[in-house]
């Protein structure tokens, strides 16, 4: 139960942020800027009241700049900024605010060697922003704007004048280049990230493909397949409905392999499972189960058309034809299903899917057998 203190406060948080977490974020980060723009204000105040700056003009200054972020924050707040291509108005605020600074290192006079630091500050905000590019003119934009207020003409007319504002200027320089350097190396850094993150998400998911596939067949593997069936079961217990599971077993694979080599029993295994894939209906399951063996998993289905998809599988492999060196070989498959009873375990139902392949065996092979033990059968 939260405190009522901490449920008001979260409230408060609400009505200033946005409850919206993208904007929410937003928004935190323009009342950052714009209380750093606010701070530098007082600062630049105090300045005024010491006399190195004309009261007015900083007024003025103060207006156009905290009034200029102040208008963004709100339109950031308000979601009037979530269809533009940088909803956090990062680029305007950076560019108001550069230029912002330009004008109060005008306006300092003396003082003026405050402003390097918020300079620094300014640009470092949009470090997280800002690609490599717009960092690279964000920093020329910035030498240019400084470069202009260090020419502006009414500075110091005295020797010492000019030799400290030949001093204030190396130190913008410093400043720029330094936090310019700084903001792109965190690009390049944040940018090896992505390239890392990206190739751990690639590695993770090529991982999981090679945990739920077959690697020769690329097809759902043995231990993948029992959780996908007893998953189905479990759905057909809430909601009734036909599910059938059948075994499909290559006839005389074993002399394949002897007579033509394991790569050729490969490439028989591989071709058998896309003739087979190629088959079905979207929706239906099919695995490699062990060796020559695969299971398939077919719902929503009545006894009839899953007799005439069983028989179109084993014509379709019948057909089919194996180029290999020298050779070209011709399988087929018997199969033998059986319709998965509620209250049954999965097991159960493997046992006698595999007891009518069996029959489809005895029966001659290249056959299709539908029944708990073998009672319907299909040349």
């Amino acid at each position: 139960m939260r405190l009522p203190w901490r449920a008001a406060w979260e409230a408060c948080l609400d009505l200033l942020l946005s409850r919206q977490p993208h904007i929410r974020i937003r928004t935190s980060m323009a009342l950052l800027a714009l209380s750093l723009m606010v701070a530098s204000s007082l600062v630049m105040w105090m300045v005024a009241r010491a006399g190195g700056a004309s009261v007015s003009a900083v007024n003025i200054w103060a207006l156009v700049s905290d009034g200029g972020l102040l208008a963004m924050t709100l339109s950031i707040r308000f979601g009037c900024t979530q269809e533009l291509a940088d909803p956090s108005l990062t680029i305007p605020q950076m560019l108001l605010t550069i230029a912002s600074g330009a004008v109060a290192y005008v306006l300092a006079g003396e003082a003026r060697g405050i402003v390097p630091a918020v300079l620094a500050l300014i640009l470092f905000f949009g470090t997280f922003s800002l690609n490599i590019r717009q960092s690279v003119a964000m920093g020329l934009y910035a030498l240019a704007a400084f470069a202009l207020a260090a020419w502006y003409p009414g500075g110091m007319a005295n020797a010492r004048g000019e030799r400290l504002d030949l001093a204030y200027g190396f130190m913008v320089g410093i400043v720029l280049v330094g936090t310019t350097a700084i903001s792109l190396r965190i690009q390049i850094i944040r940018m090896r990230l992505r390239q890392q993150n990206q190739r751990l998400k690639a590695a993770l998911e090529e991982i999981r493909e090679l945990a739920i596939r077959d690697a020769l067949t690329g097809l759902l593997n043995r231990r993948h397949m029992q959780e996908v069936l007893w998953l189905e079961a479990r759905r057909g217990e809430r909601r009734p409905e036909t599910m059938i599971i059948a075994a499909l077993d290559i006839d005389s694979f074993k002399t394949v392999n002897d007579l033509h080599g394991h790569a050729m029993g490969d490439q028989v295994l591989q071709a058998c499972a896309q003739v087979v894939g190629g088959a079905l209906r979207q929706g239906d399951v099919l695995s490699r189960w062990g060796g020559d063996e695969f299971i398939l998993l077919i719902t929503d289905i009545d006894g009839a058309a899953a007799a005439e998809l069983l028989e179109r599988i084993r014509s379709a492999v019948e057909a089919m034809k194996i180029e290999g060196p020298g050779v070209t070989l011709r399988i087929t498959v018997s199969i033998g299903a059986v319709m998965h009873r509620p209250g049954r375990s999965v097991e159960d139902t493997l046992e006698l899917a595999d007891q009518a392949l069996y029959a489809a065996k005895r029966a001659g092979r290249n056959a299709v057998v539908i029944g708990e033990v073998g009672t319907s059968v299909m040349p």
